[in-house]
């Protein structure tokens, strides 16, 4: 028996140190066909939810590193939200399945190593995804090139009126 809890705590730590956040949550009374619509939300953003005991969860915490004050968020039935991808697509994701069946509850997280709180976490849900802060800073950075392509632009297409506008007074 001992080995098995070995080998659990072991592939908790592999699936701890391999995701760059965890988030701590209580799932009392969501029921089956919660949990599966939970787990398809996840899965779309690269993340998944575990539940495991939750002295395996504070054991893998201290191997990983993480603060010491995560684990006393690991109380009840509590589960552990990991991934591979983007942090505020899982937040996101936990806190809008939150809002519409009010469960599972956030609980506290960790994000490279740091402990987040519950406000902390609502707070990287609402910020934009990768890829539309991605869209933003690109067009941050080719707003110079365009305006000085105008500026450059400007004086032919400036003659080019002008030239067209005598030629239009002649005719």
């Amino acid at each position: 028996m001992k080995a098995e809890k070995t080998e659990l705590i072991e592939h908790l730590v592999k699936r701890v140190n391999a995701s760059p956040f965890l988030f701590v949550v209580d799932y009392t009374g969501l029921t089956v066909p919660g949990w599966e619509e939970l787990r398809k939300r996840l899965r779309g953003v690269g993340a998944e939810i575990h539940v495991f005991k939750n002295t395996f969860v504070k054991v893998a915490a201290e191997k990983a590193g993480y603060p010491a004050e995560i684990g006393t968020a690991l109380t009840g039935q509590t589960a552990v939200v990991t991934g591979d991808k983007d942090v505020c697509a899982a937040a996101k994701v936990m806190k809008t399945f939150a809002k519409e069946f009010e469960k599972p509850k956030l609980k506290a997280g960790v994000l490279d190593g740091s402990l987040l709180t519950v406000a902390g976490i609502n707070s990287l849900a609402d910020l934009p995804s990768k890829e539309v802060l991605q869209s933003q800073l690109l067009g941050v950075l080719q707003a110079p090139a365009s305006k000085l392509v105008r500026l450059l632009n400007e004086p032919a297409a400036s003659l080019a009126r002008v030239i067209k506008a005598k030629a239009d007074k002649e005719s």
